[in-house]
């Protein structure tokens, strides 16, 4: 079919000449092309695409996940010493008094809902303590004496247990207290 087109223009060539373009067609080009360069450019405003976006949060968003899974880790290796490694015995010691003063802290909440006041003031005793012991267990990675920081973490808590023990017996005797004025009152 190309075979005929050609043909037929090959034939019928001058029937196709004959509209020529005026001589001033080239001269109007010319003159419109001038007049688009004379115009002030509009400085271009970049889009960006909704793909291009996405895939620079989604980099962000994952380089900010690695650093903070690197900040963990650290985190995890300055805290996770291994306190039998240092002294069994300590350690020993230490898981003890942890968990005593675990089980104080809970005895003492139960009584926050009958005396809130009281338990206001009791947390912010132990809640200095809690922070000093937290300061050894930092204290404790970088301690060229591991052994005596140790110590005086194991001492922290022997002393919160002991403040523990005396603020319940306050609180068991302020409440024996007021049963036997509930019952002075009830007898009058």
């Amino acid at each position: 079919m190309s075979k005929r087109f050609e043909d037929f223009i090959k034939n019928n060539r001058e029937e196709f000449d004959e509209v020529e373009p005026s001589a001033d067609l080239w001269s109007r080009i010319e003159q419109s092309l001038n007049l688009q360069e004379e115009l002030p450019k509009k400085p271009e405003t970049k889009t960006f695409s909704l793909a291009f976006v996405l895939r620079v949060a989604a980099s962000v968003i994952i380089v900010m996940g690695i650093g903070f899974g690197i900040y963990l880790q650290s985190q995890k290796g300055a805290k996770g010493i291994d306190l039998a490694a240092i002294n069994p015995e300590y350690a020993k010691q230490q898981l003890h008094y942890a968990s005593l003063v675990e089980t104080k802290l809970t005895e003492l909440k139960s009584v926050a809902k009958a005396d809130p006041q009281l338990y206001k003031e009791f947390s912010a005793e132990i809640a200095k303590m809690d922070s000093t012991y937290k300061k050894l267990n930092n204290d404790l990675a970088t301690s060229p004496n591991q052994e005596r920081v140790l110590r005086a973490m194991i001492r922290n808590l022997q002393i919160q247990t002991e403040v523990l023990n005396q603020q319940l017996n306050v609180i068991e005797q302020f409440n024996q207290m007021k049963k036997g004025q509930q019952n002075e009152t009830k007898n009058i």
